[in-house]
């Protein structure tokens, strides 16, 4: 059991003590592991890009919907107050002495 735990040390300290990286398989593919490196860096900030602007579009259909909420609340209310009814109901209130006519309009014709 001795044996095995020494050569997992020697591995564990030949590793993460940096002398693999100077073996000659990856002075050879030094190239090929930086791209992989760079693709992977690529990958991820494209990645919390694309979540950063997922996180923006739900913001702003929230507040999309809720505005038309509010518009919809705003033109019931303007649809009730331009109601002949309504306005004859705030004339009386205001105490104003205003009268609907019976009289048809007149049109002048040029």
């Amino acid at each position: 059991m001795k044996i095995k735990f020494d050569n997992i040390r020697k591995s564990f300290v030949h590793v993460f003590g940096g002398s693999v990286l100077t073996e000659n398989f990856f002075l050879r593919n030094m190239r090929f592991l930086l791209v992989i490196v760079l693709i992977m860096i690529l990958f991820i900030s494209h990645r919390y890009a694309v979540l950063q602007q997922m996180s923006e579009i739900e913001r702003l259909e929230r507040v999309l919907k809720d505005a038309k909420y509010e518009s919809l609340t705003i033109s019931s209310s303007l649809t009730e107050a331009g109601r002949q009814g309504e306005i004859e109901r705030r004339v009386e209130e205001a105490g104003l002495d205003l009268t609907v006519t019976n009289e048809p309009v007149y049109y002048i014709d040029k």
